[in-house]
């Protein structure tokens, strides 16, 4: 379920919504070991969590890129003023 949640919080139509924190997951004592006709689709899960945290990655580093441009931008509203036109005519 968490990797459906990071999968839609990825697809355009959910990334200006609200997403709930999900509680921390610990795995039921005593249930001994994978059954073996469950083996592929906990590989297929497991596969889908490293892609889903892959693409996490690439979006947070282009993230932190498009802040640092945004930093550069001066915006003309803190500090001195800046000159509007320059005298050519010398």
């Amino acid at each position: 379920m968490d990797v459906v949640a990071v999968e839609e919080m990825l697809s355009d139509d959910r990334r200006s919504r609200e997403i709930p924190i999900a509680d921390p997951w610990s795995p039921p004592e005593g249930l001994g070991p994978l059954p073996l006709d469950l083996r592929p689709r906990a590989d297929a899960i497991l596969a889908r969590q490293l892609a889903a945290a892959q693409a996490m990655v690439l979006i947070m580093a282009g993230n932190r890129r498009q802040a640092a441009m945004v930093a550069r931008v001066e915006s003309g509203s803190a500090g001195t003023p800046r000159p509007v036109y320059i005298n050519c005519a010398a």
